[in-house]
């Protein structure tokens, strides 16, 4: 799905105008930007995350020259997916991961009566 297609889903979803559309995904995606800019995470929960996350100065490799290249430190975007939408997009693996998480809880304890 690209641009056009989302504002039109949009558009007949809501009854508003494409261009209307577009304006309002305009804003949502501006706002994102602009926030992860800043540092600040964007959390919609049932969705996912959007973070800035640093990247460390590493050592490269030219292919083409067969030399070694520095690669400078760097701030970039990253998407972390949330539960519902992993759940959404693979069910089998959701399913799993609950299983195993319900597995792995310990049994409750006893409690256990003093003597006197």
């Amino acid at each position: 799905m690209n641009r056009i297609e989302l504002v039109e889903k949009i558009a007949t979803a809501h009854t508003v105008s494409k261009a209307e559309a577009a304006r309002i995904l305009e804003t949502v995606t501006g706002a994102i930007v602009a926030a992860v800019k800043k540092g600040d995470p964007v959390q919609i929960v049932g969705f996912g995350t959007f973070k800035q996350v640093a990247r460390a100065a590493r050592a490269g490799f030219n292919p083409q020259a067969g030399t070694k290249i520095k690669i400078a430190a760097q701030k970039v975007p990253k998407f972390v997916p949330g539960a519902a939408f992993k759940a959404a997009v693979d069910p089998k693996a959701a399913k799993r991961k609950a299983e195993k998480a319900a597995a792995a809880k310990p049994a409750p304890k006893k409690a256990v009566a003093k003597k006197k």
